[in-house]
Parts: C-alpha cells; structure tokens; sequence
C-alpha cells in the first residue's frame, strides 16, 4: 500500500466518510467509520494532511486531529462542491474534498481553539437574545394597537411607556389584558438583563485582549465588533492583504467580467454577515457624528457621502476599517489618522 499523505474526512453526527490519497492524489482506501472509530483510525495513520470542510465540529476535530501530529486544513464547502463527481454521496464528497484541498491556489479556513469559540458562541447567544427582544418589543406594540395605545419605536424608553399605560385606567385595556402586558413586560426586562450581562461579559474580553485594544483604535469599532473580529479572523496573516480579508467579509463588489471588460456591480455579501454587520452599522455610527465634526477624516466622509449617497458611504468606510483592521492585527500598531 502506499503511503497516505492526504486524508479527506466528510463530516456527520454519527457515521463519516474518510478518503485516502498518496502523493499523486490517486485513492489509496476509502473506509465508513462511527464517531467511536474515527479518532482511533486517524491517530493510527502516518502523519498526513488531514482536510474537512468548515462545518459544524470541523473545528473540535480538527484541534484533536492537530494533537495527533497531523496537520489540519478547513476548506469552505462552496470551494468543495465543483470537485463532486457524478451524483452526490458521502464517499464521493470525501474525494472531493481531497479533490479540492490539493489544488494549489486553494484558500483554507483556519482552526479556531476553544477561546475563540467560546468568545463567537456568547455573541451568537447574544444575537439571538437582541432578536427575541426585539421578537417581544414589536408583540407588545402590536398587542397595545389593537386597543388604540401607541407607543413609539423607541426601544430604549418602552419600558417607561408601559409602566404609565398599565396605570392608566382611562385606556380601554380590559384587566385581563393588563395581566397579559406585565407578563410579557417582565419577560422583556429579563432578556434586557441578559443582553446587558453578555455586554458586560464581551467588555471584559476585550479588556483584556491585546488585539481588541488595538482594533477599537479604528474608529466605528467597540468591544462588540473588536471581539468578533479577533475571535472569527484569528491570524490576520492568514490574509495576504487588507483586500483579501475585507472580501472575505463579502465587503467588496461582485465581480462579473468578461472579454476585457470589467463589470463591477454590488457587494458580494459572502463570508462571516454578522461580522460585516458589526462593521456596518459602525461605519453608520462614525457618518453620523462626522455631520458634527470639523477633522479632515470627518470632511472626507461627509463630502463621501454627499457624492455617492448615505447607504454607499457607509459600505466604503466598512470596507475601509476592514482593510485597517488587518494593517493593525498585522502591524501590531494602533490606528493613526497622520496622512488620512
């Protein structure tokens, strides 16, 4: 048998498809195995490379897989899929993988340990617990429309306007109804807590990250957006270039040329949305205190945003912190505005 040097893992809850190849990239053994049987497999086989796609528990696999000695790679299922022969199974998506990986201007995903998790799990729990608020926010104003109570948009004062329509005995709210709002009130306050407590929490880690620090140097970035980028990028030298790592972020425009023509439309939207998200709404944050201000940087993006429009400018200077933040993650040097 020749020797294995790259090893393609299709990942599953319960049964995985694992594909070996030699050197030439020919098949040297394809084997089914259950959860209990693939770490006793791998941790048998030479060292290799051992390539998954970046799905769920590539990442627990793949640090367990790296303290075997092998060396890991993750690769973006998009960049999988083309390899797929023939009709789609698990042995055939095991190939490909393999397939794929040894192209050799293939990109890969690196492994994030379990702090970088973590950090990603407590903002994901956080997006979920703003969305139910909100979920609960728009419930109550809807309840409190059907009797003829307003209430505004506000978010941060419905607290207030619920306390004073609950007291109020002119309103046509039956007692039944009133019952009914204070319980959705206290459920809201409780989800209130929670997003204050994981703010808290996402604070601290960014206190005391090094990388945060410098991050929140850039204008439009706080510990939120500081803390995901840190825990979701990694090694910024993973990017070749402050352009590589703002298209990963789907911040830069779909291309589609052709013939020598080039045709530039839209962003394209891929890669990590809540981190491009994050960047967004802080670019939409620094345009709006920009009106205010008088500093060079200040002038440029209104006058920006006077030439392209409000939306557009704010995708640039997203685009453009993106590009910072790999200089700063890379540099290890704070922003500056000298020569901006």
């Amino acid at each position: 048998m020749k020797r294995v040097t790259m090893v393609g893992i299709d990942l599953a809850k319960n049964v995985f498809l694992i594909h070996g190849a030699d050197e030439d990239g020919r098949k040297v053994f394809s084997k089914k195995l259950s959860r209990g049987q693939l770490a006793e497999f791998v941790v048998k086989l030479e060292k290799c490379t051992v390539v998954m796609e970046a799905c769920s528990s590539a990442h627990y696999w793949g640090r367990k897989f790296t303290q075997m000695g092998h060396e890991v790679k993750l690769i973006s299922p998009q960049f999988v899929k083309p390899f797929v022969k023939s009709n789609k199974n698990d042995a055939k998506d095991a190939e490909a993988i393999v397939e794929a990986a040894s192209r050799p201007s293939m990109r890969f995903v690196s492994v994030k340990n379990t702090e970088q998790q973590e950090i990603l799990s407590l903002h994901r729990v956080r997006e979920q617990v703003v969305a139910n608020k909100t979920a609960l926010i728009n419930e109550i104003r809807g309840l409190l429309g059907e009797y003829g109570v307003i209430i505004p948009k506000q978010a941060a004062s419905i607290g207030k306007h619920i306390v004073e329509i609950l007291e109020d005995a002119t309103n046509e709210l039956t007692d039944n109804m009133r019952v009914l709002i204070q319980d959705l009130y206290e459920e809201l306050k409780r989800l209130i807590d929670r997003v204050q407590r994981y703010d808290a929490q996402i604070k601290q880690v960014s206190q005391k990250s090094e990388t945060c620090k410098l991050l929140e140097s850039i204008p439009g970035v706080g510990p939120t957006t500081s803390t995901a980028m840190a825990a979701s990028i990694g090694n910024a030298r993973n990017f070749k270039n402050g352009r590589e790592l703002s298209a990963w972020l789907g911040l830069v425009p779909r291309q589609y040329s052709s013939g020598g023509k080039q045709v530039l439309g839209r962003i394209s939207k891929r890669g990590d949305i809540y981190v491009r998200k994050l960047l967004v709404h802080g670019a939409r944050t620094v345009l709006r205190y920009a009106k205010d201000k008088e500093d060079v940087v200040s002038k440029k993006w209104n006058a920006l945003a006077e030439r392209i429009g409000h939306n557009k400018a704010c995708i640039a200077i997203a685009n453009r912190n993106a590009r910072v933040a790999w200089a700063v993650m890379t540099s290890g040097s704070p922003y500056r505005t000298e020569g901006v």
